[in-house]
């Protein structure tokens, strides 16, 4: 194969190649986070879903959250941390849910 067909082939390639296939930057994603800030709940109640928490980090969103002598943690079925914690000078059932919502026992 000459030379001036080589290059004529490559350029055919790269001409044909969509307009900005290998620059368009990657997107941020959807607008809901995997995992919510301490202070922002998304619901009232506990979302059942795949939990990958450990305890210890389930026991530290419930601390940042306001409670204290956070005890008793354990995952049930869907997926919820659940536990006791004082607030207040109140103890109360507590849990958190795989999107990091700390909510009290309803």
């Amino acid at each position: 194969m000459s030379r001036l067909t080589l290059l004529a082939a490559t350029l055919l390639l790269l001409a044909s190649a969509p307009v900005g296939a290998q620059s368009q930057p990657a997107q941020k994603g959807p607008n809901n986070n995997a995992v919510n800030s301490s202070d922002q709940n998304n619901s009232k109640a506990p979302v059942a879903g795949r939990n990958s928490f450990t305890e210890g980090q389930a026991k530290s969103r419930i601390e940042a959250a306001g409670y204290s002598n956070v005890s008793g943690l354990q995952k049930d079925d869907e997926g919820v941390w659940r536990g006791k914690a004082d607030k207040s000078g109140t103890k109360t059932d507590v849990s958190v849910d795989f999107q990091g919502n700390v909510n009290p026992a309803q």
